[in-house]
């Protein structure tokens, strides 16, 4: 597949999406393929299940310390280096810090440290709340939260919250193999809606999506008003995301609450209706993943149209440039049906 170059970082944001599929094909984890699990009804209800905070992103996640599948220019720490590094560690308030190297300098072209994370858990429907305190962004920078299943793309992928350098929103993406395409039924959306195709046809990986209208979605707008939430809702009737700012959570997110009622939250950014995408066939078996990857498939080719300084593998060797470049991460719950 051609991959197409944005020469805007607007264009890049909401026009040129043939960048992240082109990598699709290489990011994800591969494994042996899986027959899908059979799921409950949809509801609107979800209870507790467990969370995520603290040391649990280092003690119940793997640490990722392979070549990067994207090609960026980075290495990715076993647990006990980045530990050691310091680039990853739990601040005094129980925020987890997952970050790029921001100390060494480096000759052009050479490797950057970096992280990647992935849940020892799998999951197969439910509702994700992530809640950030800030994300990496910059030039170069290519952060990405999401989560994929077996035999990619069989197990499908799911792409909460990713983009590339400073574009001004979110992008969302779902990856599948054939007979998936995106409607959102006739249900509201506050995203913009943008390639169609979710399945992987003749080498095309570019997926199906969303861009968000909202500035405060990504970035340095996102981190200057202390972040915010990214839910996910998976079940037999579709993939609804939200984000929701810092100061606008709902009530029973910003409680922590036992329970929560999405039928309560207003219009998602995002819906893939299983009318078009059944998601007991494309969509099983997932773990969820954080990383932050440089240059590489995708914010390597549109480093120039987005406006950056000099070449990506010259901003990679100056650690000035990464100070921005992590994730704080408050905790990432799971709950399932009522």
């Amino acid at each position: 597949m051609q991959l197409v170059i944005a020469c805007t970082i607007l264009s890049l944001a909401v026009g040129s999406f043939a960048g992240p599929g082109f990598r699709r094909s290489l990011r994800h984890s591969r494994g042996d393929c899986s027959q899908p699990i059979k799921r409950e009804n949809s509801t609107n209800t979800f209870t507790f299940d467990h969370r995520y905070q603290g040391e649990d992103f280092l003690d119940k996640w793997d640490f990722f310390s392979g070549a990067d599948p994207t090609h960026g220019l980075v290495d990715y720490q076993s647990k006990e280096d980045a530990i050691n590094k310091g680039l990853a560690y739990i601040q005094d308030d129980g925020t987890t810090v997952l970050a790029v190297d921001n100390a060494t300098s480096l000759k052009t072209s050479a490797n950057r440290d970096s992280i990647r994370i992935q849940s020892q858990r799998t999951y197969d429907h439910g509702l994700f709340i992530a809640d950030f305190e800030a994300m990496p962004h910059g030039c170069s920078v290519w952060p990405a939260y999401w989560s994929v299943g077996p035999g990619w793309p069989n197990g499908g992928e799911i792409d909460i919250l990713e983009g590339v350098h400073d574009q001004p929103t979110n992008q969302y993406t779902l990856h599948t193999s054939e007979g998936c395409t995106l409607s959102t039924g006739g249900s509201k959306v506050s995203a913009k809606q943008m390639n169609p195709q979710c399945g992987t046809i003749n080498g095309d990986n570019t997926g199906c999506s969303f861009a968000d209208t909202d500035t405060r979605s990504y970035g340095k707008p996102f981190n200057d008003i202390g972040g915010g939430v990214f839910a996910h809702q998976w079940d037999s009737t579709g993939i609804r995301v939200w984000h929701f700012a810092r100061d606008e959570l709902p009530a029973d997110i910003a409680g922590k609450e036992r329970e929560m009622d999405t039928s309560t939250w207003g219009p998602p950014a995002a819906f893939w209706d299983s009318k078009t995408c059944h998601m007991e066939n494309h969509f099983y078996q997932h773990k969820l993943v954080l990383d932050i990857t440089l240059c590489g498939d995708w914010a390597g080719p549109t480093y120039g149209g987005a406006g950056c300084p000099g070449t990506c593998t010259e901003r990679v060797a100056d650690p000035s440039n990464f100070d921005t470049a992590r994730w704080k991460l408050n905790y990432i719950s799971v709950y399932q049906s009522a």
